[in-house]
């Protein structure tokens, strides 16, 4: 583990000079939890971009492929569990059926209205993908031992619980 200053302790650093009043301990970490979040998604991205999806459309898969067989689920539980608005739902949904990796089929319980399944096409993809996803994961927690990946797992949960409440 490198202790030389990086690029936020530079920033933090300079704010030091203006303003030693700011706690800056927490500015920095906030900061390097941001950078960490920005550098995620970015790997989430470019794997995703590989395997010819955009992030939030192999959300979608992801989301129906975990669902268990038949994989299908309302258009309107697809967009809660994701935190989506419907609209952007819809959009997503015609781009994936437009490529043949879901199908909307009519709802068994109302003939009204239309589920959204994974195709035997979607599900080769998805299958692959979240194999390629998961060691993507694992490549960016190498550094971490399984200690330090176990306390990580505690604080971002009593972070995530504060910033929920």
């Amino acid at each position: 583990m490198s202790s030389e200053p990086d690029r936020i302790d530079r920033l933090v650093g300079q704010w030091a000079d203006e303003r030693p009043d700011l706690d800056l301990d927490t500015m920095a970490l906030v900061a390097r939890l941001m950078r960490v979040a920005q550098l995620i998604t970015g790997r989430i991205e470019e794997l995703a971009a590989a395997n010819g999806v955009h992030r939030g459309e192999g959300d979608v898969l992801f989301a129906l492929r975990r669902a268990g067989a038949p994989f299908r689920l309302s258009p309107t539980r697809l967009a809660g569990s994701l935190l989506v608005t419907t609209g952007t739902m819809t959009n997503r949904l015609d781009r994936l059926e437009q490529r043949g990796l879901i199908k909307r089929i009519p709802n068994p319980a109302d003939r009204r209205s239309l589920d959204v399944e994974l195709s035997a096409e979607g599900r080769r993809l998805v299958d692959a993908a979240v194999t390629e996803h998961v060691a993507n994961e694992q490549a960016m927690l190498a550094p971490l031992t399984a200690r330090d990946r176990a306390e990580l797992t505690r604080i971002t949960r009593k972070l995530i619980a504060h910033l929920e409440a």
